[in-house]
């Protein structure tokens, strides 16, 4: 029987950034449907030591956070940048076990990653460069999967300030990277169609309407996943009629 591994540290007074991350890390294990059990069966972490990390009593191994950033399809690392990412603001006070709500713990999880991957893309080379498409594909990813997180929130929770501004800063990310990676000259399918339709100030089911496509053809494009060649044929005429 594989042996879940354990916890490295444990207290009663955890800190903002173990609440932050667990609180982060709870989200995205739900969004992607992954039970404890699964966890603890293959290894990564057994129940009680994932629920104390989570709720940002303990944190565990750096091996152990490797192993959980591959499964929640994470940057490795992503996990310990959660907990220090607001190291050079104000620190919140801490929130004690079981308390708080949940959808503002990813909130202040969510704002410290948009403002490290900002400082990120203005490191970005220039568009021709070879490694810029990779590098910003991957950013691109990562800001989806923050969205997402923050988006899922929303819905199951209160619609807090704290929440209303981490997508309003995620989404102005994700927004300001798109047209950045538009201008490529190896831009992809979907990110050309975003800054057309964004020049044309147009929505995605009326951007969809306008090419003869389904909606989440649009969608999936943007997101950077494969379409039907006659869905792909289309939206690459509208590009040309609006451009």
């Amino acid at each position: 029987m594989i042996n879940a591994e354990s916890i490295a540290e444990s207290t009663d007074a955890p800190d903002p950034g173990m609440v932050r991350a667990g609180a982060a890390a709870a989200a995205r294990r739900r969004e992607l449907d992954i039970s404890q059990r699964r966890l603890a069966a293959e290894g990564i972490i057994n129940a009680g030591a994932l629920i104390a990390f989570e709720k940002g009593r303990s944190w565990p191994r750096q091996r152990t956070r490797a192993k959980l950033e591959e499964v929640l399809q994470w940057p490795s690392g992503t996990i310990e940048r959660l907990r220090t990412g607001q190291a050079d603001r104000p620190r919140p006070p801490a929130v004690p076990p079981g308390a708080g709500d949940e959808a503002s713990l990813i909130a202040q999880a969510v704002v410290p990653a948009v403002s490290t991957m900002s400082t990120t893309v203005a490191s970005l080379p220039p568009v021709d460069d070879p490694t810029f498409m990779p590098r910003i594909t991957a950013m691109l990813a990562d800001l989806r999967q923050l969205e997402a997180v923050a988006a899922r929130a929303a819905r199951i929770g209160r619609v807090t300030p704290a929440l209303i501004k981490a997508l309003g800063a995620v989404r102005g990310l994700y927004d300001d990277v798109m047209m950045r990676a538009a201008q490529a000259p190896d831009a992809t399918l979907g990110q050309r169609l975003y800054a057309a339709r964004r020049g044309a100030n147009l929505t995605v089911p009326e951007t969809a309407q306008a090419a003869g496509v389904a909606e989440h053809a649009v969608a999936q494009a943007e997101a950077g996943e494969p379409v039907a060649a006659e869905d792909a044929e289309a939206i690459e005429a509208l590009i040309a009629q609006i451009t």
